[in-house]
């Protein structure tokens, strides 16, 4: 499954264009290496988002190509989740 359907069937974000402009924005790593909206993303791969002054890491433990929305957590576990600092105000 592509990664940019992946992050909006497992709802971790809320729409596939928004998951498509941050993989061309190089804004997502699976297992450390940036990815184009394509990538084809596996069980075990581990997928870092970065949106906003956020940054999410999970791994994916699902591809299902639909779910319903109680279900769509069981798709991944989230490994870390962290603020980044804003380094434009200095």
């Amino acid at each position: 499954m592509r990664i940019d359907k992946y992050l909006k069937v497992s709802r971790i974000l809320k729409r596939r264009t928004i998951s498509k402009e941050l993989a061309l924005h190089q804004r997502i790593e699976v297992n450390g290496k940036l990815v184009k909206p394509s990538y084809d993303v596996k069980v075990g791969d581990i997928v870092t988002i970065t949106f906003g002054q956020r940054q999410m890491t999970v791994k994916v433990l699902e591809t299902a190509n639909f779910t319903k929305k109680a279900d769509a957590p069981m798709m991944y576990e989230v490994v870390d989740e962290k603020w980044l600092e804003d380094s434009s105000c200095e």
